[in-house]
Parts: structure tokens; sequence; C-alpha cells
């Protein structure tokens, strides 16, 4: 239902940069009746061009490096020594792998193993140079994922579970020895991290009962807390907490975390031997993110602020902040190298990602199809119910309205739109659209009230800031508001559902993908660590609360939906799950409503390329059915 941290979605969004290892031909179009190949369409081969994501590296062997890529058409990890240039694929599994770690000996990689995108499984480990795949912690089940951490030695790592019988465990694992329980309870929880020497553990929980602000402990190996941090409590509002690393320096118990203490997401060093908090206190005005630099003696800041972000470094000793030159657009993933260099992972609305170094180079880059660009977006500010509310348009090159225009509802909810590259919008804007993205409230990137804002009315409040967008592209000429489409996966979905049904007579249609549609359902089907982000956000469990979770529920509108309605989900969902859909649907069927369903074999998502351009293809004729083709599909 939310996301979360773990298996990527790069079918939702434009994650990995440009990449390949792939001839030509393999993206040649269908063979015609007359046995020429027909052209393949720009949105068609944004999806099909190879992407990598930024490569994660061994902290003791950084020339062994770990990236997902789509080369083979279906996202997977591949190893890659840096030393001889050598690349390899790692797994190799039908419905495809985002969730690996390189331990930090560069030995190892450990990847997680779920059944068909469900999420529910095991890690297992295979050598960096190849060889046959072995369960990486015998003695544990099938479980959600909840964090990993490896230790240096090459023997140990701290896994983190969840499961709905047990909530959170945390578990220290050594080579030849039964893992050990170090850490249990009902409430959501997670490995942040370890230090160097493997001697503290730092984790995330909201034993308090806010799943959206986590306190932090530090613990030994044998599970006893060495340290605590709680900001939840003994304020006027709660504040979260959150892990961003050990230094990288022997015997050193500084960890950065990330707080928001001053309404923001900010850096700040705690040692968790004496408790000394040094707070950087850092001139910039929106969310900041941090980590180490190799040697310890700076930081590598990630500041994102109105949909867009850029690089610094941070000098400990002098407290001195030095702007690293990135292009303007969204940086969604840097590190920096033990040469003092930094790669990045970059794109923007117009420009497709690839992993970039400081150095001046593209750091993965091999031969393949490119993916073709799109147009720039555009900023809009437009006054709501709760405050001013940042959208971004895009438009085909040239075009004068009133558009069709497409309306699309990013997930989360706490996560944000921005000036990055992706091909769901750049598919609309090819055939005629113009595509609207919303950083509703609940939204990140606005500061912490912004995101605060989106409890007990959930879904309610989110919609009320897309009315306000909606009226202003109308009203500035932008949209034809009889050629209007709600639209969005995972929150996304479930937002467009509901909106559907609030506010009947402001959209032409919705098509909404892996979404909430039966609340109550959605709550006991789901994961576990989703029911407790649930409630957080309304407050209590449906029996608790039962007036909230009927207000948030799309079925509680369903009879009043009068636009076609196009789902397609997935049969394996934990997020989002099958049951709670097909309620919708069958109150469709009672009505004779308009609506098509897609169901296919995967999770959240799929990360078949194959299989993404299928679901965009059936959205886009879903439109033409009901809308009628736009001058540029004609064209």
């Amino acid at each position: 239902m939310t996301e979360s941290n773990g298996a990527a979605a790069p079918d939702q969004r434009e994650e990995y940069g440009s990449s390949g290892q792939e001839g030509q031909a393999r993206h040649d179009g269908p063979v015609g009746p007359d046995g020429q190949r027909e052209e393949v369409p720009d949105w068609e081969k944004r999806f099909r061009a190879p992407r990598v994501s930024l490569p994660d590296w061994a902290e003791d062997a950084p020339d062994r490096s770990l990236f997902v890529s789509n080369a083979t058409g279906t996202y997977e990890l591949y190893a890659w020594d840096r030393a001889t240039g050598e690349q390899r694929q790692v797994t190799d599994r039908p419905n495809g792998t985002t969730d690996g770690v390189l331990s930090p000996d560069g030995a190892w990689i450990w990847w997680f193993d779920d059944k068909d995108g469900d999420e529910f499984g095991v890690w297992r480990r295979q050598p960096f140079a190849g060889g046959p795949d072995e369960l990486a912690v015998p003695g544990l089940d099938a479980s959600y994922p909840a964090g990993l951490a490896l230790a240096r030695d090459g023997r140990t790592a701290v896994v983190g579970r969840s499961t709905d019988e047990d909530g959170t465990t945390i578990h220290l694992a050594r080579a030849g020895e039964a893992p050990v329980e170090i850490y249990r309870h009902r409430e959501s929880a997670g490995v942040g991290g370890l230090s160097y020497d493997g001697s503290l553990i730092a984790i995330e929980h909201t034993e308090h009962g806010d799943a959206m602000h986590s306190a932090l402990r530090v613990l030994r190996p044998d599970g006893t807390a060495v340290a605590e941090l709680d900001d939840t409590k003994g304020g006027a509002v709660e504040l979260g907490l959150e892990v961003l690393g050990f230094a990288p320096v022997e015997g050193d118990t500084r960890l950065l975390i990330g707080h928001q203490r001053r309404g923001r997401w900010e850096p700040l060093v705690w040692d968790v031997a004496t408790g000394t908090e040094t707070d950087l206190a850092l001139d910039l005005p929106g969310d900041v993110s941090a980590e180490w630099y190799p040697d310890g003696s700076g930081l590598l800041i990630v500041h994102g602020f109105e949909a867009r972000s850029e690089l610094f470094r941070y000098d400990l000793a002098a407290g001195a902040l030095e702007r690293i030159d990135t292009p303007p657009g969204t940086v969604s993933g840097a590190t920096a190298r033990p040469d003092g260099s930094v790669e990045y992972l970059w794109s923007s609305a117009a420009e497709p990602s690839a992993v970039r170094s400081t150095t001046g180079r593209v750091v993965l880059d091999p031969p393949g199809m490119r993916s073709p660009g799109s147009v720039p977006v555009e900023d809009v500010w437009v006054e709501g119910p709760g405050g001013r509310i940042h959208a971004l348009v895009q438009r085909p090159a040239g075009a004068s309205g009133p558009l069709p225009t497409v309306f699309d509802i990013h997930g989360g909810p706490t996560w944000h739109d921005s000036d990055s590259f992706a091909a769901g919008p750049a598919a609309w804007v090819d055939h005629g659209y113009a595509v609207v993205r919303v950083n509703y409230r609940g939204s990140t990137g606005y500061g912490r009230a912004w995101t605060d804002a989106l409890k007990h009315r959930v879904g309610l409040i989110e919609l009320e800031d897309i009315a306000a967008v909606r009226e202003w592209a109308v009203s500035s000429g932008l949209a034809d508001p009889e050629r209007l489409v709600l639209t969005g996966g995972s929150w996304g979905g479930y937002l467009t559902l509901l909106g559907l049904g609030t506010q009947p007579e402001a959209w032409a249609l919705g098509i909404a993908v892996v979404p909430v549609a039966d609340y109550v359902t959605a709550y006991h089907d789901e994961m576990e660590a989703l029911k407790a982000m649930d409630r957080t956000l309304l407050g209590g469990t449906p029996e608790e609360v039962p007036e909230r979770f009927e207000a948030s529920s799309p079925l509680t509108y369903v009879d009043q939906v009068k636009a076609p309605v196009y789902i397609s989900a997935g049969v394996n969902d934990p997020r989002c799950p099958i049951r709670q859909i097909e309620n919708y649907v069958k109150r469709l069927q009672a009505r004779d409503a308009v609506h098509e369903v897609y169901r296919y074999d995967a999770g959240h998502g799929s990360l078949v390329v194959d299989e993404r351009i299928k679901q965009v293809r059936l959205e886009l004729e879903f439109a033409e059915r009901h809308l009628g083709r736009t001058a540029a599909a004609r064209g």
C-alpha cells in the first residue's frame, strides 16, 4: 500500500542511468505483414533502452561493484570488476531481482530471493567471481526484509526480518553458527548500520507506535543497549530520526544520523560512546541527507529543494561547505570514492539518467540503444487549502492549450515528484497530452509539517491539493476540462480511485495502477510494516477507527464513479493485495460501470521491460478509446 525501502520499482520510476550490454537488434520493431521490421516508437524505446543503477562498491575492495541493469529485458543484479572491466550477470529470475548487497571485503554478493514479486523470501549469496548460490543464513525462515548489515570480517551479518506473527526481529548471524535473535518487537523496526569493527549495531524502531517517526537504539552484538536517541517524546510534535551510517574508521564510535528538529531533514553526528551530538546546522533551505567520505574526514551532502537536488562536501574539521558542480536536475544517488571523487546518478525531465563522476567522465556507458529524451518540466505554484502546492508540468513541444491532460499522481505517500527523467509521463507527452504531477500534502521535500499533514483524513487531504491544481490547469488554459485523466501507481493509484468517487464530475477517465481500492480489506491482507503505517496515518485499526477507514476508502464511493476506470494489479502484490481490488471490481460490475481490469503475474509492479511496455500500451489504448485520438497521436 504505502511504499518503503526494499526492492526498487524501476518500471514505475526512472531510477537507473543509461547503459547496456546487448546489441541493437534486440530493440528493432516487430515484423509486419510485409516481412519488414516496424519502427519502434520513442515512448517504447525509453523503456527498452539499457539502464544501470548507481554502482555500490565494496569498502575494502573498491574495484568490486554491484549494480542493477535491464540489459536482458529484465532488471537483474550485475557484478563489475573495475580493475579488469569485466561485468557479469549475477541473478536471473523470471520476475527480476533488484535487492542486493556487496560484502565489505568484496567476496560475496547477497541478494533477496522472493517468489514472483511477493517480497517474502530469504537472503542468498554468491561469490563475487561467480559460482552457485547458497542460503546466506541457514536457520532463518522466509520473511519480509527489514534491513541487512554485513561485517568486515566476512563471517557476520545482522539480518532484519518482518512477519505477521512476530512483528520485527533482528538476528546476529555468524558463519557456521545458528543465528541469534537480538531484538524483537510487534511494531516495525529495521537494521540501520554496523560499526567499522562490528561491535555496535544501530537500529531504527517505532516501539512508540508512530510508524512515520523512528527512534534510534544502538546495541552490542549480544543485544544489550548501548545508547538511545528518541525525538518522538517530550515535544509538541513527534520528530523522526534515521540512521545514515557509522564512521568508516576503526575504533570510531560516531554515528551519522538524520533528524527533523528544525522542521526538515538534516544530518547530525552522534558519538554513541560519549553521547555527544554535533549539530552541523547547514545553511541550506531544503531537506539534507549525507554519507561519510571513506576516510571519515568529511560528509557528502545531498540537498533536495523544490523538486531538484545538488551535492556538497562538508569538511568536519573546518566546518566548511563546498559545492560540487552538477547539472540542474535531480541527483537520485551519490557516493564518495576512496580517491575523493564522487559518483552520482543524475537526470532531468528532458535528459535520461546516467551515472556520472566529478572526474568528468560517465562511469557506466557501454554500447547499446540510447534512450530518447523528452521535454523539460515547468514549475507551477498554486495556492491550496494547506499552503502553496508545487506542481511539475510537461506539455508537447510547441503545443498550446487547452490540451488533454494527465494528472499523474506519485506514490508513497511520503515521496515526491522531481525534475528527473521518467518514461511514463514522457509516453503521454508523445501522444499529445500535457502531464501534471502534484507534490500534495504528505509529499517529502517541503518540510516536516507538509509531510506530516497527512493524518486521519487520509486521501481526502491529498485530493484537496490535487483539486486546487486541477482548477489552475483548467483556468490557465492548459487543460481541456472534458479530457482530464487521473492516474497513478500504488498510493497514486489509491488516490485515483478515491478521486474518481469523491470528485466524479472532475475527471473524464481514471487509470489506477496497483491501487488501494478497499482500505479495510487491504489493511487485513497487507504486510505487517504497512499495517503499522496505516495505524499511524488513520489513528488505529479498522476496528478502532472504522469511520476513518470508511471515509478514506475508495470502496465507500464506488457507486458515485462516473468516469471509465482502468485498473492493473499484480496478483502477488503484498502492498496492495489483489483481494481488495477484486472487491472493488465486483462493485463496478454490479452496476455495469465502464471499466477494464488487467491482472499480471508479479507483485507491486513488474521488473520485466516487455510487461511494463504492455501495461503502458494498454493504458494509452484505453484513453484513446474513451477520449479519442489526440492530434499528436494522429500525426
